[in-house]
């Protein structure tokens, strides 16, 4: 296995058709429009900075395809660098203890999130809250946020999708009930943001803080053997 993560990386895939995520259309096309209709009026530093925030839009909002990862272990649901692993005698998500891993999300990473194992989501509940920067632990439960259940054949996992600071809304563009697949989109943050695990209590956790992972590709926990 890790042979096989030394010789691909996740990146950009030739078949992807829209190469950025549709909820940031809007943010990259009205910028874009705004920019061409100054620059037609002459007014060349308006429409600099519009055709800039264009351009940082395209690139926050990228989609990239990921190659398949080889089979037997939960994947990273997000981009970004593991903040904390810890053990919890109970969860506001699930019933009983679980293990929890949590994700930061920069500015700077790719904000489109996948499913960490093929399953049924059974249950997904929005929590009204604050914008604290994501990396505080006190964000886990004062901010914004939308907890998804998925019943896998490892049991049940939550995937907490945690506004930050700058990030004013979570979007997702699944619902209860649908059979989501291994590494499957299910959607994205706005900007800065965080990203939540709970997982069985005997999972074999495969990261550690500080770790970079990737969504969809990198390796998080696994079924004990």
């Amino acid at each position: 296995m890790k042979d096989y993560f030394q010789s691909r990386t996740p990146g950009p895939n030739i078949h992807n058709r829209l190469p950025v995520a549709r909820p940031g259309l809007v943010f990259i096309l009205v910028p874009a429009a705004l920019g061409l209709i100054t620059l037609a009026l002459g007014w060349r530093v308006p429409a600099t900075a519009f055709f800039l925030a264009a351009a940082f839009s395209a690139w926050f909002f990228r989609d990239p395809e990921r190659p398949a990862p080889p089979p037997g272990f939960g994947l990273s649901p997000a981009d970004g660098r593991i903040l904390k692993v810890e053990s919890l005698p109970s969860n506001p998500y699930m019933p009983g203890p679980a293990v929890k891993v949590s994700i930061f999300m920069s500015p700077f990473n790719v904000h489109v999130n996948r499913a960490p194992s093929g399953g049924r989501l059974s249950s997904q509940t929005y929590f009204p809250g604050a914008f604290l920067n994501a990396s505080l632990d006190k964000a886990s439960a004062l901010n914004e946020r939308n907890a998804l259940v998925l019943e896998t054949a490892e049991g049940p996992v939550a995937v907490v999708q945690v506004a930050g600071l700058i990030a004013r809304r979570i979007v997702t563009w699944v619902k209860e009930n649908d059979e989501l697949e291994r590494g499957q989109r299910f959607g994205l943050i706005r900007f800065g943001s965080r990203v939540e695990l709970y997982l069985p209590p005997d999972s074999e956790i495969m990261v550690a803080p500080g770790q970079k992972v990737s969504a969809g590709w990198s390796p998080v926990w696994r079924a004990p053997r």
